[in-house]
């Protein structure tokens, strides 16, 4: 939680100069005793005496059962959780910048979230709770405010004889007094990670909680609207949309983006509309709205995109920014005309998601190495191939993260451009200007350039430009679909680029796949069914007893998986595999002379995440279809 302190340094006894901390000055809504810091606490004092205001209620007895006497740095060296070397860098770090110790041991990579919540139940004399496993009560969800909640970061889970048990990240007296207060019940703290506590209100405090209120407040607005003047249902839609509309698409981009959804579909069907999430490369069903409320969320979408809200039969695409919980977020804006109505899909793209380094994407280390040698050569071209978000913009952003530097001229030509290089010159296509791949990448190559990044190869010309570019001296880096990295070879070859040309100028190609990783929270043993096992003894996978699944949790919404993992090919062109293209080999003679010279194919990877227990064998099954 961002607090505004106002601090002062003070020395600690036995440790010198350097391990100073910061004390907060009581204010109205200061918390005293948060996690990680460790202000020396005086001989005899309760859980937060040491830092409790003046006048503040003295805490309850639940609350303090047992608090470590010392500092939280001295408890987590006692337990062996740290070592001195490291507890000095995050003093270090912390005097220098802020922060908390327990927060900047996490960051640093010394400690994981949850050990450091179960020393921080050490050190106040708290209990642990489990947010992943443990249920929320939702009944006691109302009971403390979202904003509060939220400012915080405390999630009531439950209401007991003794009172309200509060999960929190940050425990004092003051907070259980507020809170208190807010409920009118005793309220008894218990401790979870923050990030734990993040993902609870989340997941909790639905943004589309309220839809159905704003849906009967639609139909009413609409039932009123006609009855006085008449019009036709799509008439009244280009006249405006209620604020019930409005609200109903702020609220679907807001959960979407709280559940990190990467897609929203709204699908019109003959009975209702389908809102649907793709959360790690699966889609979900969210919603089931009313049929007439349909073409107002399209027409309201279209508003906030810049798009034609009267064309309802050609393709449109469009782009709009919004801000959800403080962040700046993109939102591509993609309707056609179905047989049922309007169908759109929106695809969200968050500005403070960082960008991935080379690696940090799975790549296999030797995989790695050899791609890393291949995106430093001066000339030619490299290419991620993949179907539809299989993560190919993701890879090349990394390369040009690893590849830019001040003595070279990088440019781009995307659609749209998804993240900003502030040392990139990046282009966005523009159709109505006549900017588009093909037309950019030519002048493009007016400016001087040694790195060019093509967002897609999708058409002839563009793909005659960008070879003729690698064939002149410079280097090109671009995506394309394909099923895997033999197949783009002949992709180019049938799109009538010359066989030697594609020879001459290509100089890897990476076929991929995502893949999502078996949730922490409730990885367990399970028994492969007989085609799993079939499949995986065919895919030549070593002998091996024991598998793991995701039962299914709250952390990952009973989906079992939790965020993804990259599976990669990486085809080199060797002087042999050349000689096979100009001949005009086929794809199968192609893909067995490189396994021949030692690329391991996208399901020999895959098979190796399931040896690895990162992945499961119904996963590969599902993602990975290439041979």
């Amino acid at each position: 939680m961002a607090l505004k302190r106002k601090t002062e340094k003070i020395p600690r006894p036995g440790r010198g100069e350097k391990d100073d901390v910061e004390t907060p000055t009581p204010g109205p809504t200061q918390l005293s005793g948060a996690p990680g810091m460790s202000a020396e606490r005086p001989s005899g004092s309760t859980m937060v005496d040491a830092a409790r205001p003046s006048g503040a209620p003295a805490p309850s007895a639940t609350n303090v059962a047992g608090p470590y006497k010392g500092r939280l740095g001295d408890l987590l060296l006692e337990k062996g959780l740290i070592t001195s070397a490291q507890l000095d860098q995050a003093l270090a770090e912390q005097q220098e910048h802020g922060g908390k110790l327990g927060e900047l041991l996490v960051n640093m990579g010394a400690l994981d979230a949850q050990v450091l919540a179960d020393a921080l139940a050490a050190y106040f004399g708290l209990v642990v709770v489990n947010l992943r496993r443990d249920n929320v009560d939702p009944a006691v969800i109302t009971m403390v405010p979202e904003e509060m909640a939220r400012q915080q970061l405390a999630i009531p889970v439950r209401l007991e004889a003794d009172g309200l048990y509060v999960a929190v990240a940050e425990p004092s007296d003051e907070l259980r007094a507020m809170l208190a207060t807010a409920t009118k019940q005793k309220v008894n703290l218990m401790i979870a990670p923050t990030s734990d506590i993040v993902w609870a209100l989340d997941t909790n405090y639905r943004a589309i909680g309220s839809v159905g209120k704003l849906v009967q407040a639609f139909e009413s607005v609409e039932s009123a609207r006609k009855k006085a003047s008449g019009t036709s249902p799509q008439e009244a839609e280009v006249i405006g949309d209620s604020a019930p509309v409005v609200q109903v698409v702020d609220r679907i981009l807001t959960q979407a983006m709280r559940d990190r959804a990467s897609d929203v579909h709204i699908e019109p069907s003959e009975e209702f509309v389908r809102v649907r999430f793709r959360i790690d490369g699966a889609l979900k069903e969210i919603l089931q709205l009313p049929i007439a409320i349909g073409p107002g969320l399209v027409s309201r979408i279209k508003i906030m995109a810049n798009m034609n809200i009267v064309e309802r039969r050609r393709p449109q695409d469009g782009q709009l920014t919004i801000n959800i919980d403080g962040q700046e977020v993109d939102v591509r804006v993609a309707t056609v005309s179905t047989i049922m109505g309007e169908n759109c899909v929106m695809r969200i793209l968050d500005k403070t998601r960082s960008v991935f380094k080379l690696g940090d994407l799975g790549m296999p280390k030797d995989t790695h190495k050899t791609y890393s040698k291949l995106v430093r050569s001066p000339f030619g071209m490299v290419l991620c191939a993949g179907p539809t978000g299989s993560g190919k913009t993701t890879t090349l952003y990394a390369t040009l993260s690893e590849v830019s530097n001040p003595t070279l001229n990088v440019m781009t030509i995307e659609d749209p451009v998804e993240y900003v290089f502030p040392s990139i010159n990046q282009i966005q296509t523009n159709e109505q200007a006549g900017l588009n791949f093909a037309t950019g990448l030519k002048s493009i190559l007016r400016q001087d350039p040694d790195v060019i990044l093509v967002g897609e190869i999708r058409d002839v010309e563009t793909t005659r430009v960008a070879v003729q570019s690698a064939l002149t001296g410079h280097f090109v880096i671009s995506s394309m679909h394909a099923t895997d990295s033999v197949s783009a070879l002949h992709r180019f070859l049938d799109m009538g680029i010359e066989s030697f040309l594609v020879a001459s100028s290509v100089l890897g190609i990476v076929g991929q796949r995502l893949l999502r990783r078996i949730c922490p929270s409730c990885k367990t043993t399970y028994t492969l069914t007989d085609d799993e096992r079939e499949f995986y003894e065919e895919s030549g996978g070593p002998a091996k007893t024991t598998f793991y699944y995701g039962s299914g949790c709250n952390f990952c919404s009973d989906t079992g998986y939790k965020d993804r993992i990259g599976v990669y090919e990486l085809l080199v062109m060797t002087p042999e595999i050349k000689r096979l293209i100009v001949g005009w080999a086929t794809q199968e003679e192609l893909h067995n002379m490189a396994r021949k010279q030692g690329m391991r194919t996208l399901r020999q990877e895959a098979i190796s995440l399931v040896v690895q227990d990162i992945t499961t064998v119904a996963e590969v099954i599902r993602s990975v279809y290439a041979l």
